[in-house]
């Protein structure tokens, strides 16, 4: 199998995040509606600030690109980042969007979708993080 036949398949399998198998356990995040309570949440150790587009692959720690998120997502986010800088390393991708998806009135991402692909090539790598 030549290794463009093997990089197709490699970014087409399906991968579960660590946080994705205990749904049931995820806390709500719906009355978090605010800077500050997102804040408060992150001195307990509850949340964490992440930038939205990753600072490995040219996010700027501007306002708009903070976000706080549950640490499991952190811990599954920091996984697909290390796999996008190494895919940006190799010539695989040069392109990436992050698109977080909210909740009612939450300040917390629900989840964060995460999709990279190379200009002129089919096929794409995508992933999801489930934060709540």
């Amino acid at each position: 199998m030549k290794r463009a036949d093997v990089l197709s398949l490699l970014l087409a399998a399906p991968v579960v995040m660590a946080g994705q198998a205990a749904s049931s356990a995820r806390p709500d995040f719906a009355t978090v509606t605010s800077v500050a309570a997102a804040k408060q949440l992150a001195a307990t150790g509850a949340l964490v600030k992440v930038l939205l587009f990753p600072a490995e692959l040219g996010g700027k720690p501007d306002a708009e690109n903070l976000v706080y998120i549950t640490p499991q997502a952190a811990a599954d986010r920091a996984l697909v980042i290390q796999t996008l800088t190494q895919m940006v390393h190799d010539g695989v991708v040069n392109q990436m969007t992050v698109e977080p998806d909210y909740r009612g009135g939450s300040f917390i991402p629900a989840r964060i979708r995460m999709k990279a692909w190379r200009d002129g090539k089919k096929g794409s790598f995508e992933r999801t993080i489930e934060v709540w």
